[in-house]
């Protein structure tokens, strides 16, 4: 009983993997331009979601640092896709360094080494970092977010500086992006459910009592922490490759923020829910556009009012908090509603 239920989980798996890369197919040669744009925008948060998801809702650390990583990616990314030639007329405040001029990759390297130099850098400051907890540690990797903008402002040599890179070739299609989403969703499932994620839950629940059980606590918040920087990394690689033009005021706080809204209203620790927070805010912002203009209603027109679609995603996130404390999916996945309807859940 118990293999043929995890075959049945399997291919539920699978089957998900087949209709979303179908729906990626459809969407890609029948949806317009700009419906494409934001389904691209989605994929793309659909990566930082479930990865920032991993340490911030899997392994319980209140990190604030996904802006940072994600502009690293970004930036390794842009500097490695940018030609030589585009690169030596950009620099308006300094002459660049000539190994800049230098710089150049393919696609798939210059997302493998944004997200490599983020994952490296992240074991790095996992050292410093989790020597504290709580709210210490969320101030920690707050000002570490500030110091990447900072130092990409102050170091126009390689950065370019507030001026930003830009003339990025336009790489991130809904292949690409629709792709690296779904293996970093199946990479994080994998991971939640091996040892590995079983540590890093009991560190969630209660650090103490797991360091007491013999479970190596550094060991599992650093793994959480490197394998969540990759996928910031590479997502502010694709991020690039799709928006063409990238600067430091980009990557503020506020963008943290934006995954922050995500991954609580999805629920903390459940990956499903990353995807679905994703989907409503990331895309909820979008369509609800019409909000803002005129429109006729009871055979009266209205006048354009700007940022009302604002007003009403606003309350809606409200109402969804109020009567769903612990996010629309909790820490649950979407298998194991599954399970809980076949056993007679209501």
């Amino acid at each position: 009983m118990n293999n043929f239920m995890i075959k049945k989980e399997q291919w539920l798996k699978i089957s998900f993997v087949v209709i979303t890369l179908w729906f990626i197919w459809f969407a890609n040669t029948h949806f317009d331009e700009y419906t494409v744009r934001i389904l691209n925008n989605i994929a793309i948060f659909i990566i930082l979601a479930v990865s920032y998801n991993l340490i911030n809702g899997v392994t319980g650390q209140f990190s604030l640092e996904p802006n940072g990583f994600v502009a690293i990616g970004a930036y390794v990314a842009a500097l490695l896709l940018v030609s030589p030639d585009a690169k030596q007329y950009q620099y308006a405040i300094v002459d660049p360094y000539p190994f800049v001029l230098t710089l150049h990759a393919n696609f798939v390297v210059a997302l493998l080494l944004g997200g490599a130099f983020a994952a490296i850098l992240a074991a790095i400051l996992s050292f410093p970092v989790f020597r504290v907890r709580g709210d210490y540690l969320a101030i920690v990797t707050l000002g570490f977010g500030f110091i990447i903008k900072i130092l990409a402002i102050n170091h126009p040599e390689v950065t370019n500086g507030s001026l930003g890179l830009n003339d990025i070739p336009e790489f991130s299609n809904l292949y690409w992006t629709g792709g690296i989403a779904i293996i970093a969703v199946i990479t994080v499932l994998n991971i939640i459910n091996s040892k590995f994620g079983r540590a890093m839950k009991a560190v969630r629940d209660d650090e103490d009592a797991a360091i007491a059980m013999g479970v190596n606590t550094f060991k599992a918040k650093t793994l959480a922490f490197c394998t969540s920087a990759f996928f910031e990394g590479v997502g502010g690689g694709l991020l690039a490759a799709l928006l063409t033009s990238i600067s430091p005021d980009l990557f503020d706080f506020f963008f943290t923020f934006q995954l922050l809204i995500i991954i609580v209203l999805g629920g903390l620790g459940s990956t499903t829910g990353a995807i679905i927070g994703t989907v409503l805010v990331m895309g909820g912002s979008e369509w609800m556009r019409f909000l803002d203009e005129p429109m006729h209603l009871f055979g009266y027109e209205t006048a354009a009012m700007p940022g009302m679609r604002m007003v009403v995603f606003s309350l809606i996130l409200i109402f969804i908090m109020l009567f769903a404390r612990e996010g629309v999916m909790g820490k649950r996945e979407l298998t194991d509603i599954l399970k809980w309807r076949k056993k007679g859940g209501k």
